[in-house]
């Protein structure tokens, strides 16, 4: 988390750029330029006060499904870091790595949510801006989504860099970055200077492993 603070993230970026490749402006765009200021001032990311337990059940349901995605695939996976454009001031977070050349961007959505994904299948709109972005942040020209839910079949689908989202998605971080570079300056000048930082400490996520989609499980099934 502490490596996402103050950076523009993949996941993120939907707040700067619609699906369709329009450049936002706004409530939403001068929310996300107020977290990130905090989060440069305070040198650390915002607590995290809600959907602890949402956070909890993403993280063990991805675990479980990298190696659904490897058997239905045959593709080999690797974990990957935080990675970052060459000036620093964007990442994004793969859920896994196919080789070298393509990330892989996993959902685990409810059951109602993943049969609408298969019978669409296409990618989501929520997270064309993280895949796309997360096509920005690496060069890369490919990337894989894997919809998982262990009650019906998963959805791969394969998405190709858009040469077109893809440039007006750097005007959008170019323009975001100016204005939060603005921003840490004019905060500064009320401050007289430089805000003394005290990272603001993070709420633990706790793994139950005896929850699987909100039901029950025994590990190991």
């Amino acid at each position: 988390m502490l490596l996402r603070s103050g950076k523009v993230t993949a996941s993120e970026m939907d707040a700067l750029i619609s699906p369709l490749g329009k450049i936002r402006d706004g409530d939403g765009v001068e929310t996300y330029l107020c977290q990130k200021l905090v989060e440069l001032w305070t040198g650390g990311p915002l607590p995290q006060l809600q959907g602890i337990f949402d956070v909890e059940q993403g993280q063990l349901l991805e675990e479980r499904a990298r190696p659904a995605f490897t058997i239905h695939t045959g593709l080999e996976v690797t974990t990957a870091a935080f990675i970052e454009t060459d000036d620093g001031r964007a990442g994004c977070s793969p859920d896994a790595m196919v080789g070298e050349t393509a990330g892989v961007e996993i959902k685990c959505p409810t059951m109602p949510k993943h049969v609408a994904y298969l019978r669409a299948g296409r990618l989501p709109k929520d997270y064309v801006a993280q895949v796309q972005g997360s096509l920005f942040v690496t060069g890369f020209t490919t990337w894989h989504f894997f919809s998982y839910n262990r009650a019906f079949p998963p959805l791969h689908l394969v998405i190709e860099r858009d040469e077109k989202f893809q440039t007006a998605l750097e005007v959008a971080v170019e323009d975001f970055i100016g204005a939060l570079e603005f921003g840490m300056n004019r905060l500064e000048e009320l401050n007289g200077g430089p805000p003394r930082r005290s990272p603001v400490a993070l709420h633990p996520v706790r793994k139950d492993p005896t929850l699987m989609d909100g039901i029950p499980f025994t590990p190991g099934n």
